[in-house]
């Protein structure tokens, strides 16, 4: 069975924030790092070389294939900022219509810019979905 390539690392995320090139960018990160933070009350790691993650979950699917894997993060990538929500979207239609400008993935929330969208309006978003994955699977 394929093992799961997204993995938590020993790399520094203060080094790795620190080193996004965009000030913006930077900036967001920080602020998106404190929210993930204060919804999880986890500290930041690593997922990967450029995924910043908080807190974890371990998933079971029917197929038997099982892993870990982040409740929530985020990755500071070149088109937009990415947004993992984790349990998807639908359960947050009411919050979604006040977000603001955004894409969505099936997981994933693009934003350009945190001035783009109502921050608490986001930060209720990232409580939800982290209390939704407390809710439906084992957490730690």
């Amino acid at each position: 069975m394929a093992e799961n390539k997204t993995i938590p690392t020993k790399l520094s995320v203060t080094a790795f924030i620190n080193g996004i090139d965009d000030q913006q960018k930077r900036r967001d990160a920080k602020k998106l790092a404190a929210m993930m933070r204060g919804a999880t009350g986890a500290r930041a790691r690593m997922w990967g070389p450029n995924i910043v993650g908080f807190g974890q979950y371990h998933y079971r699917y029917a197929s038997g294939r099982e892993g870990d894997f982040m409740i929530t993060g985020f990755s500071p990538r070149k088109q937009a900022m990415t947004l993992y929500i984790i349990p998807g979207f639908k359960h947050f239609g009411t919050l979604m219509g006040k977000l603001g400008k955004y894409k969505t993935g099936k997981s994933c929330l693009y934003i350009k810019r945190l001035a783009d969208v109502d921050e608490e309006v986001l930060k209720r978003l990232i409580e939800r979905s982290v209390q939704y994955m407390r809710n439906n699977y084992e957490t730690k």
